[in-house]
C-alpha cells in the first residue's frame, strides 16, 4: 500500500520530538526489564560458547535476522569466533556450514520462525548446542534449545505495538552483554581487537608503534651543541623536520632545536652567523620510547602542543625523530 506524503506543516516540531522521546523511554524501559532477568541462563550461555571447540553460528529471520548477524559480528571482533547463517538459506545447503562442535544462537521474538523451527531436527541430530533468544519462554524454539535468554519486552515502542522496536533492541542488547561476558571471561586486550581490525583507524592506532613512523639513521636530524646555529639550520633543511636534536658525543640527547626556537631566536636579536646551538636550544624536550604506539605519540603532541618528539633508548640516547605529519600520513590522527 503507497503511503501519501503528508503536507511538511501536517506535523508539528512539538509532536515529532514527543514521539521520538517516547520511543526512547519505552526502550529504556525495555533494556532494564530485561536486565533485570540476566541470570543462571546467562551465565549457562556463556559457559555453553566458552566450552565449545568451535563457533558460534548466529540466525533468525528478518529484523531477528538483522540482530543476529550484527551479534555475530560482534563476537567475531571481540575474541569469539562467530558467523551469521540465513536460516532459509541453511535449509537448502547452508547448513553444511555448520559442524557439529558449534553452539548455534538462534533469534525469534515469537520462537515460531518457521525457517529457525525447521533447523531444530537437524541441529539436534547433529548434536549442536543450541542457545534461543526469544520472547516467549513457552515457545517451540525457546523449549527446544540449551538455554534460553528471555529477551520479552513490555511493549514495542511502535504505536501500533507491531514493528520490531524494543524487541530488536533487548535482543542487540543481549547480544552485546554476551559478547563483553565473553570478552572478560577470555582475557580479551586491546591489541587483540585490533589484530582483528588491522585495516581501521582504530586497529592503526593500536598496532602502530613509533618504530613503524619516526625517522632512524640518516634521517634522524641531529648536531653537537658546539654546531653553530646556521649548521643547525642546514641540518633542519636537509632533514625536513622542523627540529633537530642537539646531542653530545656519544648521542645521549642534550636538547631539541625548533622552527618555534628559531622564531624566538629572531625575536630576541640573535646573531644566527654567530650563536650557537646550546644557547637557544630547548633543553629537556618531550621524548618518547621507540616501543611505545604511535598514538601515544599524536596524545603527547597535542597535551603539550608541539608538532615533533626525539625518540630516545634507555640510555637518552635519540634514535629517532617525528613529527605530526607523520602520523597523519600514518593515519594515527
Amino acid at each position: 500500500m503507497a503511503v501519501s506524503p503528508l503536507p511538511p506543516d501536517a506535523v508539528s516540531d512539538e509532536s515529532l520530538v514527543a514521539s521520538g522521546r517516547r520511543v526512547l523511554e519505552i526502550e529504556q524501559g525495555a533494556l532494564a526489564a530485561v536486565g533485570a532477568r540476566i541470570g543462571a541462563p546467562f551465565a549457562a550461555a556463556c559457559r555453553l560458547v566458552l566450552g565449545s571447540r568451535g563457533r558460534v553460528v548466529a540466525t533468525g529471520m528478518g529484523k531477528s535476522g538483522h540482530i543476529a548477524r550484527k551479534i555475530a559480528a560482534t563476537l567475531a571482533s571481540t575474541g569469539t569466533p562467530a558467523f551469521f547463517v540465513h536460516p532459509g538459506e541453511a535449509g537448502h545447503g547452508d547448513l553444511g556450514m555448520i559442524t557439529e562442535s558449534d553452539v548455534v544462537l538462534a533469534l525469534s521474538y515469537s520462537g515460531e520462525s518457521d525457517e529457525v523451527r525447521m533447523l531444530l531436527p537437524v541441529l539436534k541430530r547433529q548434536g549442536n548446542a543450541i542457545i534461543a533468544m526469544t520472547g516467549r519462554p513457552q515457545s517451540t524454539l525457546a523449549q527446544a534449545a540449551d538455554v534460553h535468554l528471555d529477551v520479552s519486552v513490555p511493549t514495542e515502542a511502535c504505536p501500533l505495538d507491531l514493528a520490531p522496536t524494543s524487541s530488536t533492541t533487548a535482543s542487540l542488547a543481549i547480544g552485546d552483554a554476551l559478547a563483553v561476558a565473553l570478552l572478560d571471561a577470555r582475557g580479551f586486550t586491546a591489541d587483540d581487537f585490533a589484530r582483528s581490525h588491522p585495516a581501521g583507524s582504530l586497529g592503526r592506532r593500536l598496532l602502530l608503534h613509533i618504530t613503524d613512523v619516526m625517522h632512524s639513521g640518516e634521517e634522524l636530524p641531529k648536531v653537537r651543541e658546539d654546531a653553530t646555529l646556521s649548521e643547525a639550520l642546514m641540518e633542519m633543511s636537509r632533514k625536513r623536520l622542523g627540529m633537530t636534536a642537539v646531542v653530545d658525543a656519544d648521542d645521549r640527547l642534550l636538547g631539541l632545536f625548533t622552527d618555534g626556537d628559531l622564531r624566538r631566536a629572531l625575536d630576541s636579536d640573535v646573531d644566527v652567523r654567530a650563536a650557537h646551538i646550546r644557547d637557544v636550544m630547548t633543553r629537556h624536550p618531550r621524548t618518547i620510547g621507540a616501543d611505545q604506539l604511535a598514538a601515544e605519540a599524536a596524545r603527547l603532541m597535542e597535551a603539550y602542543k608541539i608538532n615533533g618528539l626525539i625518540v630516545v633508548d634507555e640510555a637518552q640516547r635519540a634514535v629517532g625523530a617525528l613529527n605530526i605529519h607523520d602520523l597523519l600520513r600514518a593515519k594515527v590522527v
